[in-house]
């Protein structure tokens, strides 16, 4: 493990599972010497990226507090889609949660989300947390509008997998022509994805926006009606992030 990859694998470490961690177990769970990871950990320190804590523990650190802040003012997806989900939430006719989503690595990660006041929908969709490439209408409708070479790079994950490859083209071929996938339980149950292609490659952005609402409120009519509110929303979004647009609103 070199340079930055140590760093980050030691950063992985961190979550709500166990906040803290001190040299020996990171050492451990990322198979390293102490003493070169003592090193990683005083430089963490130093850029602020690592807090000491209790008992010669150690912390996640503020830099992350002012790196999202930088990333929600000047990443164009989140800027100038926030506003559009609230849009979205105000014309949905049943509780909803909307999720902008973008590919990370052999992910798919939410990158804004809004919601109906009380909904009462509890989602596995957060802001920041990496999803399943192959489960769900958020991730699908993004794989559905890759470049063939890009695609199928990622889909040689889904082979080793054991997920047979022609059934997975098939299903994102279907979407492609429709323009739209849904999803039953495939994430969450009870819930159904409704999601739409958000493509701009003039930015290189690959990403979706999707309805994520009860199953025991989405009837063929509502499911209809959400499918109208999110391409229009979506097809919005896309033309704001193209890049004449993008130098006006800046």
């Amino acid at each position: 493990m070199a340079g930055l990859d140590r760093f980050v694998d030691i950063l992985r470490l961190f979550d709500e599972h166990k906040p803290d961690w001190t040299i020996q177990e990171m050492a451990d769970a990322v198979e390293v010497p102490a003493s070169t990871v003592y090193r990683t950990v005083r430089e963490l320190v130093g850029l602020g990226f690592l807090d000491p804590s209790i008992e010669a523990h150690y912390r996640l650190g503020a830099a992350f507090i002012e790196f999202d802040r930088r990333l929600r003012i000047s990443d164009p997806l989140i800027r100038e889609g926030e506003p559009v989900l609230g849009d979205v939430v105000d014309a949905s006719p049943i509780p909803c949660v909307v999720v902008l989503a973008r590919l990370y690595r052999d992910q798919v990660i939410c990158v804004a989300d809004r919601r109906t006041p009380d909904a009462g929908i509890t989602t596995s969709y957060e802001r920041g947390r990496p999803m399943p490439l192959m489960r769900g209408a958020t991730s699908k409708s993004i794989l559905a509008q890759l470049p063939r070479a890009r695609l199928s790079k990622l889909l040689k994950s889904v082979a080793a997998g054991g997920v047979p490859l022609e059934d997975v083209t098939a299903e994102l071929s279907g979407i492609r022509k429709r323009g739209y996938a849904i999803t039953r339980g495939e994430v969450d149950k009870g819930l159904v994805g409704i999601s739409v292609p958000l493509s701009c490659p003039e930015v290189a952005i690959n990403a979706s926006m999707s309805l994520i609402v009860r199953d025991k409120d989405c009837s063929e009519a509502v499911e209809r009606r959400l499918v109208m509110t999110l391409m229009p929303a979506a097809d919005m979004l896309a033309a704001k992030l193209r890049p004449h647009n993008l130098a006006i609103s800046t």
